[in-house]
């Protein structure tokens, strides 16, 4: 996993700056079995009604045994559920999630 996730009750989350424009990346090689690799990776983010500035997805790919998407706005106190699902060559299937806290940063 990219550095800066925290564990919570609720699983892994992350905090971001609804100006910032940044790629999170999950790592599956542990969950992998050998000889197998990742051939699709489809992501959707939570969203609310209403919401003026909803986190959006900029960009998302595979690197190997990584995920990754780009994230860029979001509302400034909302929370967003981010979730992963992976197909391998195998045709195995799975999941992952993490929250974004948007927290405007000040200097």
């Amino acid at each position: 996993m990219t550095t800066g996730f925290y564990q919570t009750i609720q699983g892994l989350s992350i905090e971001k700056d609804p100006e910032a424009n940044l790629t999170y990346t999950l790592d599956w090689a542990n969950w992998l079995p050998t000889g197998d690799s990742l051939s699709a990776a489809t992501w959707t983010i939570s969203t609310r009604a209403n919401d003026p500035d909803p986190l959006v997805k900029v960009s998302n790919g595979i690197q190997g045994t990584k995920t990754y998407i780009r994230l860029n706005n979001g509302q400034d106190g909302k929370t967003y559920t981010v979730t992963a699902q992976v197909t391998t060559t195998d045709g195995l299937i799975d999941r992952r999630f993490f929250r974004v806290k948007v927290l405007a940063r000040t200097a």
